[in-house]
């Protein structure tokens, strides 16, 4: 009589893991979708098509809670506090995974900062000044291309790909194997860039895939450090900030680093912030800072990121 229970159960553990999947499918075409609805020949940066889009994606993203509460439904799921808590929107924790989680970020970034700091005509100073400069961030805040950089993407992409996805994703593969699942989606959602370049015509087709090649790789590698930011901080908060940050600096240039002037400061300062990176990776994610996290508690058993 317990073979056919037992049967049932694995039955069940599938379909849910098939309705997560699709679910996780379907938010992702919602999100890249949203971006054709206007239909325009203008560039991507032109001011026009980055409002429209910014537009698109918010909505997207302010309709991720009810997506997730949809699923739960579905998925015949109960648990306590609201959708968007699971989702890593919540109060308590919410300074230290606003500071450390950046701060970890900067230190796999202190080469590229090193080095930019000794390009500037003024060295640390000015590149200090620079970057505190309250005009230069009105300016800022009045560029579209940054908007949608520096605030749009990285907030919309992280509500969606992270915290939308990553509580649909937990109960059926748990805490450890979702880290490196669920970026995939948000490195495929990077293949409509693959239309845009084909239609302006500027490369040949194989450097345009090439590209997007890469672009699926350094995506999903970030979505895998995103994704463990928010199950060990339980706060969408992190991985926001430091998308913003690496959207800001772009990826680390290895070849003007080997060409610098100060060749060997700036190659010491490239090591140490890696080093300083995996030396404080899970101590500066120590889940005792940030207190419960609510997304774990939908993992069938706990990992070491609960």
């Amino acid at each position: 009589m317990q073979a056919p229970v037992h049967g049932c159960i694995r039955q069940e553990q599938y379909t849910s893991c098939w309705v997560s999947v699709m679910s996780c499918l379907l938010l992702t075409f919602l999100y890249v979708g949203s971006l054709y609805v206007w239909w325009s020949t203008l560039p991507r940066d032109h001011p026009k098509v980055v409002k429209r889009r910014c537009v698109s994606v918010v909505l997207v993203s302010a309709a991720s809670p009810a997506f997730v509460n949809i699923w739960m439904h579905w998925a015949d799921i109960t648990v306590d506090g609201f959708p968007w808590e699971l989702m890593g929107v919540r109060l308590k924790g919410f300074i230290p995974a606003s500071i450390l989680p950046l701060l970890l970020t900067m230190f796999f970034y202190l080469g590229p900062l090193v080095q930019s700091a000794l390009d500037n005509p003024d060295g640390f100073t000015g590149a200090l000044q620079s970057a505190l400069d309250v005009q230069s961030w009105r300016l800022c805040m009045q560029d579209t291309e940054w908007l949608r950089n520096q605030v749009v993407a990285p907030v919309t992409e992280e509500l969606v790909f992270r915290g939308a996805m990553l509580p649909m994703l937990v109960p059926c593969t748990g805490t450890t194997a979702v880290i490196f699942i669920a970026p995939l989606f948000f490195g495929v959602a990077h293949f409509h860039h693959i239309i845009e370049q084909l239609h302006i015509g500027k490369d040949s087709v194989s450097a345009i895939f090439l590209g997007a090649g890469l672009q699926f790789l350094y995506t999903t590698i970030f979505g895998v450090f995103a994704a463990f930011i928010l199950l060990r901080t339980g706060h969408i908060v992190g991985p926001v900030l430091c998308h913003s940050f690496c959207n800001s600096q772009g990826l680390p240039d290895f070849g003007s680093a080997l060409n610098h002037p100060q060749r060997l400061a700036v190659l010491f300062c490239y090591l140490t912030g890696v080093l300083l990176f995996l030396v404080l990776l899970f101590p500066l994610t120590d889940p005792f800072l940030y207190g419960a996290r609510p997304v774990c508690s939908l993992a069938p058993s706990q990992a070491k990121e609960c």
